[in-house]
């Protein structure tokens, strides 16, 4: 989503780690190009002048003139500015008040509710909660059978609406079928419009009073622009929301929105959405996005998504494999597997620091059909030949092609990258570290 603002920041910022001392000319100059930058993503524009005036106050001033690294003392300023631009911290949801508590979904119709509803129940579940979905918009019957489907496919319950309710008298009912099964929060999917109107508006007002949500949350499609953050502001000047849930975070939207939207509702972004799967929702934490903006990546995410899909049982043992010699292709096919739990490679290798200024990685663009052909080779050996790869002769490969619908020059292709991962592997238990840096993955 960044890649455009990311690029021009970085250009900024090599210019003035160019200049052996910075002076006020050639600061005014880089955070010209700065402000362009942000007015090219979309960002607001009182939003980007405040911006670049508190970032132009801090850089004048004398912790970056008698800096020993005054380049690099500018891009901490931005990096904090940004972060605060956005909020600062991450804020939880409002869980307060007595079970089971209702959690409001607003928004205009498309924005992503209905999915954001379901997402959001996978993470509360993870977090111990037990969520109850309400399908509350009844003007689309297909908001109300999709959100059913949804709760069929994560096994969470759904109140039985139908269209010919009257939603305020959906989310009582509902508040007390959830009490009944045990469940804690309430997750309120109401309707939406092609544009805020009053009709809507006093709609969701009736819900608001009746129900008492401990939060109300926005879904504002990313891909809207500066939409978002008028849209955000109407919605909080009627039902004063509690923060926004940005979809669509994975797309080409340039991020305005993203970086606006606390500035001018003063209303924090608690989650994104970064992908179609129902695990696809993150907490927003602005200090780790500002982070990967300015290239230094996210490491923080990395590791806890590592932290979900690892088994560290299996990690264990697979260092011991890894230090005697004996990884294997099966080996190699659970890792990957793991692996592609946590995203996209793409997604994973932006975010270790440096990756998106190597021109190595920067425009690397990982076919994950790759990843799949691989999963395929592999699964169609037999066990002997995952354990031991040099018993795979001719008629083997040939075997093997047909077996996962790829080519003998794909099983080839395989075989040698592995074995070269192998001796890779050797170099590193024997303490030499030269040659490595190329084939690591054997696609």
């Amino acid at each position: 989503m960044f890649e455009n603002l990311s690029d021009k920041l970085d250009s900024v910022f090599k210019k003035l780690k160019g200049h052996g001392k910075l002076t006020e000319k050639n600061i005014e100059e880089g955070l010209r190009e700065v402000r362009m930058a942000l007015l090219e993503a979309d960002v607001h524009y009182k939003v980007a002048k405040q911006f670049i005036a508190s970032i132009k106050e801090r850089a004048l001033g004398q912790e970056v003139m008698k800096s020993l690294t005054p380049g690099q003392q500018v891009i901490k300023i931005v990096n904090e500015e940004l972060t605060a631009l956005m909020g600062s911290s991450h804020e939880a949801l409002d869980l307060s008040g007595a079970k089971p508590v209702a959690l409001m979904l607003v928004g205009l119709q498309g924005s992503g509710k209905t999915t954001t509803a379901g997402k959001l129940s996978v993470y509360l579940r993870k977090d111990g909660k037990k969520p109850y979905l309400v399908p509350a918009d009844v003007y689309r019957p297909a908001a109300i059978d999709q959100l059913k489907k949804l709760g069929i496919q994560l096994d969470v319950p759904v109140f039985d609406s139908t269209t010919d309710m009257d939603p305020v008298e959906i989310c009582q009912k509902a508040q007390v079928a959830a009490q009944k099964e045990g469940c804690d929060t309430l997750l309120l999917d109401t309707a939406g419009r092609l544009h805020v109107d009053e009709e809507l508006m006093g709609e969701l007002k009736r819900i608001r009073d009746a129900v008492q949500p401990s939060d109300i949350l926005l879904v504002a499609d990313a891909m809207t622009g500066q939409d978002a953050v008028n849209i955000a502001k109407s919605f909080d000047d009627a039902l004063n929301i509690g923060g926004v849930v940005l979809t669509k975070m994975d797309g080409d939207a340039r991020g305005g929105a993203a970086l606006s939207i606390k500035a001018i509702t003063e209303k924090p972004i608690k989650f994104v959405g970064v992908g179609e799967k129902l695990n696809a929702l993150e907490p927003f934490h602005p200090d780790r996005m500002a982070s990967s903006i300015l290239g230094m990546g996210d490491v923080l995410t990395f590791i806890e998504k590592a932290q979900e899909t690892v088994d560290e049982e299996k990690a264990a043992e697979l260092e011991k494999k890894l230090r005697k010699n004996q990884f294997t292709l099966e080996d190699f096919r659970d890792q990957m597997s793991q692996i592609r739990k946590m995203g996209s490679l793409s997604d994973l290798i932006g975010m270790i620091p440096g990756m998106k200024q190597n021109k190595q990685f920067k425009n690397l663009d990982v076919d994950e059909r790759e990843l799949v052909r691989i999963e395929a080779i592999i699964n169609s050996m037999t066990p002997h030949e995952r354990s031991h790869h040099n018993v795979i002769n001719g008629s083997r490969r040939k075997r093997i092609a047909r077996g996962s619908g790829t080519s003998v020059q794909d099983v080839n292709r395989l075989l040698k990258n592995y074995s070269q991962v192998m001796k890779m592997m050797k170099k590193i238990n024997k303490g030499g570290m030269r040659g490595l840096g190329r084939g690591m993955l054997p696609f």
